[in-house]
């Protein structure tokens, strides 16, 4: 999973310069699929935990997690923040993502230059993926029995 050498390229910075990280990373986050611009964003995409409008969809094809997010540009520290967790997870296992921990801001360090506001919103964003991801674990478990 690509999200521990991120994470660990992140664990080599300063509080100040993670920001800074982050800012440059918001360039990382891929455009969403044309099917998903044409049409209006669901609502149930959308994580409510964010001030800025993040639009989040969470898929697993053969056993293996895909993302999509959409973040205005003009929130980069948040656009930064998605961005490390779809590029960081962008292949990995269901049984990997799963595993992130909950409080993701204080294991990058990131506590300290966050305000509460974008710490909750992060908080949900990390929430939202792992609940769409036990979904699609307990589906799957489901069909197979």
């Amino acid at each position: 999973m690509r999200l521990n050498q991120l994470m660990a390229e992140l664990d080599e910075l300063e509080p100040d310069e993670k920001l800074q990280w982050l800012v440059e990373f918001a360039n990382e986050l891929p455009p969403i699929s044309a099917d998903k611009l044409a049409e209006p964003f669901p609502e149930d995409c959308r994580i409510q935990e964010c001030q800025t409008p993040v639009h989040l969809w969470v898929a697993v094809n053969a056993g293996q997690v895909s993302m999509q997010a959409s973040v205005p540009a003009k929130s980069p520290t948040v656009r930064g923040l998605v961005a490390l967790l779809v590029c960081g997870m962008q292949g990995a296992s269901v049984a990997e993502c799963l595993c992130l921990p909950d409080d993701l801001v204080a294991h990058l360090g990131l506590a300290s230059v966050l305000g509460m506001t974008r710490q909750q919103g992060f908080r949900g964003v990390v929430s939202r993926i792992k609940r769409e991801l036990q979904t699609a674990q307990n589906d799957v478990k489901q069909k197979e029995s």
